[in-house]
């Protein structure tokens, strides 16, 4: 009996530090991240960039969202964030272009949640048939107590429309086959499908953003 209980007790034992060992373990090349081929340019300085790729239409996107706001409070002074849609074909045009025209407009903190709310959550809007007739999206927006006509001004400029055009030229240079994606540094590229659960995936990607200080520590050496 009393060997029982000790076989029993080293079993749990190890156990415990194979679930150990495997929530500590280091990020894989070509499993939880990949490099990008070739690097893209920076924006952001002497700061690591950290670029969330995302489309609203995305569950993924808006199941990593208020995990993301919990890891953006503690994130590290020496990292600049942004955000960029993804495109990865012509129906995803309309809701990409209506983020810049959130962004044009100041209205990123004051819509951003919302729209992925009304999307997923509370089924007010639908992202399909939005490419041949946009005006749900807008009578939505005025919904929100924006003006409608300034809105749809700002969506159809050119500044914002070619914004929308360069997001799709993003997406192809950043070599993006799924969303959500972060992009660090311009050089590493992981994300929650790729890591296989959120509970994981912020402490891949502090690991990560290790990775591209130590990059750029090698660079500044003379």
């Amino acid at each position: 009996m009393q060997l029982l209980r000790l076989y029993r007790y080293a079993a749990a034992w190890l156990l415990a530090l194979t679930l150990s060992a495997g929530a500590s373990a280091q990020p894989v090349l070509g499993k939880d991240y990949q490099l990008i081929n070739p690097p893209q340019p920076t924006n952001s300085g002497k700061k690591i960039e950290i670029i969330e790729f995302f489309y609203y239409g995305c569950p993924g996107c808006n199941q990593l969202q208020p995990r993301l706001k919990v890891w953006l409070k503690r994130m590290p002074a020496d990292i600049e964030f942004r955000r960029e849609p993804a495109v990865f074909r012509d129906a995803w045009l309309p809701l990409t272009t209506a983020y810049h025209a959130f962004d044009a407009m100041g209205l990123v903190d004051k819509l951003h949640d919302e729209l992925f709310n009304a999307i997923h959550k509370q089924h007010s809007l639908e992202e399909k048939g939005l490419l041949q007739d946009q005006k749900p999206l807008f009578e939505w927006v005025a919904k929100q107590g924006v003006d409608r006509k300034k809105f749809v001004d700002v969506y159809n400029s050119f500044g914002v429309r070619s914004r929308a055009n360069r997001s799709v030229e993003l997406t192809r240079n950043y070599h993006l086959e799924a969303t959500p994606a972060l992009v660090v540094d311009g050089r590493y590229l992981t994300g929650p499908g790729m890591v296989g659960s959120y509970e994981r995936y912020f402490q891949v990607l502090d690991e990560v953003v290790a990775l591209a200080r130590q990059e750029r520590a090698k660079k500044a050496k003379p």
